[in-house]
């Protein structure tokens, strides 16, 4: 039997948290077999993945807390990072958020400083919300909750708009709101990051590892000894799921279907993977007990 920790464990043990990304139900439930510690839904995937657009603020509150759910549950006991956006709004918003998310089932929702409509992090164009709007929002949240279990990353994405001072600023302030964890986006350079490491010596710190992006792609190792306690992986499943449906797609439309030595699953496989057999046994007891 796998020991699966709380989130309140994983952030007391020592090493680095690794989160791999995951936009649906199916990608959190093969991440928890994979063995993950924690998942992380990412809000980039999950707009791609529900609306086939692009992360800039075109998903609404409810049906974020609808995709939180299902991902929650696929991904059960394993805790679950939740990527809030801006939380929709202002602090009441982003208040009422915090309690959706919280009673969806994540252990975590994360709140970021950017305008609405929100851009990814490692778009350009991004804008930021003054800091005392910021940190309101924040401590909104933070009271919002109905358990400290459930906890709140903060984020802001001023390095981008302003310098890694002012981020670092805003970091400082966010924690003094009450977060949890505290997630400065997009550094640009290892000495950036270490800085970052630095000035929040303690704060369970998180690296946006995003390919082609913005930040030094470091090797988990590299991550735990600058620091950092939670590395999260959003985009990468994503990423490499949509090169191969491309492949796929574009082999079926040969008219000639997938050759017999195409890497997958079986059918059989796939049904076991998604819990089709312990659902069956399942019906046939209660069908029994009746």
């Amino acid at each position: 039997m796998r020991n699966v920790k709380t989130l309140d464990d994983l952030l007391a043990a020592p090493g680095l948290i690794v989160a791999p990304g995951a936009y649906d139900a199916l990608s959190a439930r093969l991440a928890m077999q994979a063995g993950a510690d924690a998942v992380y839904m990412t809000g980039f995937g999950v707009a791609g993945s529900t609306l086939g657009l692009p992360d800039i603020g075109l998903m609404s509150a409810s049906e974020m807390v609808a995709r939180v759910a299902a991902l929650a549950e696929a991904c059960a006991p394993v805790p679950l990072f939740a990527d809030g956006d801006n939380g929709h709004g202002g602090p009441l918003n982003a208040a009422r958020l915090t309690r959706a998310y919280e009673q969806a089932g994540a252990a975590c929702i994360q709140i970021e400083d950017q305008v609405f409509p929100k851009r990814c992090g490692h778009m350009e164009g991004k804008e930021v919300i003054g800091l005392e709007n910021a940190a309101a929002k924040i401590r909104a949240c933070v009271d919002a909750r109905s358990s400290k279990a459930f906890k709140v990353m903060a984020r802001t994405d001023a390095r981008a708009t302003h310098d890694l001072d002012e981020a670092l600023r805003r970091g400082e302030a966010f924690l003094e709101a009450g977060a949890d964890l505290l997630f400065i986006e997009a550094p640009q350079t290892e000495a950036e990051m270490t800085k970052v490491c630095e000035t929040f010596k303690g704060v369970p710190l998180v690296a946006n590892m995003v390919e082609d992006g913005k930040t030094p792609y470091l090797s988990a190792r590299e991550l735990e000894g600058l620091g950092f306690k939670l590395a999260i992986y959003p985009v990468s499943a994503l990423l490499a799921v949509t090169a191969r449906l491309q492949s796929v797609y574009a082999t079926l439309l040969k008219g000639e279907g997938l050759p017999a030595g195409e890497e997958r699953v079986t059918f059989q496989r796939y049904n076991e993977l998604i819990g089709l057999p312990d659902m069956l046994a399942e019906a046939a007891k209660l069908a029994t007990d009746e």
